[in-house]
C-alpha cells in the first residue's frame, strides 16, 4: 500500500448523516435528488424521495373535508341520527373529542400511505395517484350529504 496513502488526514465528518433524520427530511424537501426512478419500470416505493405538491395539496383537502365530517356526524347524532361504522360507533361512545381524533388519525395515516405510493400500481395496473383524487370527490359528496341532512332537519 502506499504509505502517502496512509498518512492523509481522515475527511470523514465526526457525525454520521444518516443520524440526522429531521435534518434529512427538511433538506430532502427542497433540495430532494430523486425525482424519478432511476430505471424504467421501477415502482419501488423507496424509490423517491420527492413528491409532486398537487398530492400535499389533494391530501390537505381530504383532511380538512375529514375534520368537517366529524364534526357535522357529531352534529347529526345530537339530533337522532345513529352512526352505521360499528368502529367509529365505539370511538363516538367513548367521547366526541376521541372519535374526532382517531378518525382524523386514520385518515391522516391512510392518506400518507396512498402520496408514498402514488407511483405504484394500483391492483397490478392503473397508478395509484388517481385514488387520492377519488377519496377527495368521495369526502365532497359525503359532506354535501350530511350538509342536505342538516337542511332537511332545519338545523342549517
Amino acid at each position: 500500500m502506499n504509505s502517502s496513502y496512509l498518512s492523509m488526514p481522515e475527511r470523514r465528518a465526526v457525525r454520521d448523516r444518516r443520524q440526522q433524520k429531521f435534518r434529512a427530511l427538511l433538506i430532502g424537501s427542497f433540495r430532494a435528488r430523486r425525482r424519478r426512478s432511476r430505471r424504467q419500470g421501477c415502482a419501488a416505493v423507496a424509490a423517491l424521495d420527492w413528491h409532486p405538491p398537487k398530492w400535499f395539496a389533494v391530501a390537505l383537502l381530504i383532511l380538512i373535508l375529514s375534520l368537517i365530517d366529524s364534526l357535522l356526524t357529531l352534529v347529526l347524532l345530537d339530533h337522532g341520527a345513529v352512526e352505521i361504522n360499528p368502529l367509529m360507533r365505539f370511538f363516538i361512545v367513548a367521547g366526541g373529542r376521541l372519535f374526532a381524533l382517531v378518525k382524523l388519525g386514520l385518515t391522516a395515516g391512510c392518506i400518507t400511505l396512498l402520496i408514498v405510493t402514488t407511483r405504484s400500481r394500483a391492483f397490478g395496473r392503473s397508478p395509484a395517484g388517481p385514488i387520492l383524487y377519488l377519496t377527495a370527490v368521495l369526502y365532497v359528496g359525503l359532506v354535501a350529504y350530511e350538509l342536505w341532512l342538516l337542511d332537511a332537519l332545519r338545523l342549517v
